[in-house]
Formats: C-alpha cells, structure tokens, sequence
C-alpha cells in the first residue's frame, strides 16, 4: 500500500522495495530482486543491510550498515515514492532487524514478504547469532507472507520437513509465529516435481512445477520472493501472486547459467533477453 499518494504520476509504475543485503556476485540479495522487479515489470527499490563480500565460491564476510541508515533509506522511498509492496531479505542483525520493524510498522508497509534468509546457498551464515530469535519473534508476525525453505522452516519451528506431510506440519507451526500466510517451500526435497505449499490459516493451495537439472540456482530464493512480491504490487491476489512468482523462478532456473568457479545464478532475464549467438 502506498503510503505517499500524492506524487503519483499518469503512466507511473508500480513500485516494490526490497531489504536486503548487497551480493558484490549479483546472483542474489538485492541485485537478484532488483533484476526480478525489472523482468517482473515494477520499478524496483532498494534499502541496502549489509554489504556481502561474495563471489560464485561463497561468502567470505559481510559488513552491516548502522541500523539508522537502513530504516531511513526505507523511510526516504516510502514517504516520497510510495511503495506498493515491500520484502526483506538478508537482515544481518538484531539491531536492524529492529530498526526495520519499526519503520514498516509505523509507515504501514504491505504487503510485507519476508523472505528469512538465514544462510547462502554454500550454507555460510548471514544471521549475527543475536538475530534469529528476533526475526522468528518480531519480524515474522508483521508479514504478510513468509517463504522459507526447508532448512529455515527447521531453525523457525524445528520441523524436520522430509515429505509432502511433513510441509503442513510446518505450515501449521509457521502460522503460530503470526505471519498472516506462509509459503514452505519443497525445492530440497530429495524426490519427484519441485512442490511448494501455501496455507494461509484456512485453504491450502499447492504449486507443482518440474524440477530442472542444474547447480546453478544461486538467488532462487530470492528471486521467488521478490516476484512474489512484484505480482503483489501489481494488485494480483496472493494465491495469483505465488502462482506467478513460482511460474517467475521455474523460467529462470530452466535459464540459469555457469559463471566463476562456483555456482552460477539463475536467469533472471529468461523473459526478455535475446542474447546473440
């Protein structure tokens, strides 16, 4: 919802923030949801948590920004801009963590995506120690939907997600945290067609795509949660939203390519690019 009104232009898109940390690879973080906006057709912002020294290879370190920067570079967007939908990403600490709650609430930022990104895809962590009690207890409940995987759904709730069963055991815990929905997302199950089930308290809703062959799904994630996003901003409902956000990701694994020694990103351009030969 956009809390500014009043500088909104004819022909003006629609606009999604992302909170998120920096990948200096450009395969996740910010610049992963940044290039989604793009290929998702909303004008993109960001507020920057901390910058990531990363590469295909891993994190080797990260550098928090003070948490007054961070909620104010959310504060200047939202109060001029507007912003129609808004997600986190890599929160880095418990003082920004709380720094970011406090301006969403206030300003009425949503809907709100909480992607709770707790480690990279190499599993290097992305979370001071401090900060997971306060993503489970003050950030989740302000979200209006979270989309972990199934190694955060186990730090959140401690389910150990190994079947399709298992994924509404976990909705139901994840629930009890507060989000209004909650999106588990079936991806690392060993087996079968990639699953990701939604439950908001009342319906469940099952999205089943064909899992794609490939190491190079860096920012998937990311790029899920920041489609989502964008569909959000665009006014689809959330069922809509998911469903476009998890055709969004498929496309772009299918498109993902090797760059570095390590893992490549997925492609966030499979919608519109046209590469030469």
């Amino acid at each position: 919802m956009r809390v500014n009104t009043d500088t909104v232009h004819p022909g003006q898109p629609v606009t999604a923030l992302t909170i998120a940390g920096s990948d200096s690879g450009g395969g996740a973080g910010a610049q992963a949801d940044l290039k989604t906006f793009l290929a998702c057709r909303v004008h993109g912002m960001s507020a920057i948590t901390a910058v990531t020294v990363q590469n295909s290879l891993g994190v080797s370190g990260f550098y928090e920004l003070p948490p007054q920067a961070v909620a104010d570079q959310i504060e200047s967007v939202t109060t001029d801009i507007g912003v129609d939908a808004a997600k986190t990403g890599m929160l880095a600490s418990a003082a920004i963590m709380t720094a970011v709650a406090e301006v969403v609430t206030r300003l009425h930022i949503t809907p709100f995506v909480v992607d709770p990104v707790a480690a990279s895809q190499h599993g290097d962590p992305l979370l001071r120690p401090d900060a997971f009690e306060v993503l489970r207890d003050v950030i989740v409940p302000l979200a209006s939907l979270i989309t972990p995987n199934l190694g955060e759904v186990k730090l959140l709730t401690g389910v150990d997600v190994r079947t399709r069963d298992d994924m509404k055991d976990a909705a139901h815990a994840l629930l009890a945290l507060g989000p209004q929905a909650v999106l588990v997302k079936g991806g690392h199950l060993p087996d079968g067609d990639a699953i990701d089930l939604l439950y908001d308290g009342t319906t469940w809703t099952e999205f089943t795509a064909a899992r794609h062959t490939t190491a190079h799904t860096h920012g998937s994630g990311d790029s899920l949660a920041s489609s989502i996003t964008a569909a959000l901003a665009r006014g689809l409902s959330l069922v809509d939203a998911v469903r476009e956000g998890k055709a969004f990701v498929t496309g772009a694994v299918a498109g993902s390519f090797p760059l570095g020694a390590g893992l490549g990103p997925v492609g966030h351009f499979w919608r519109i690019k046209d590469w030469p030969d």
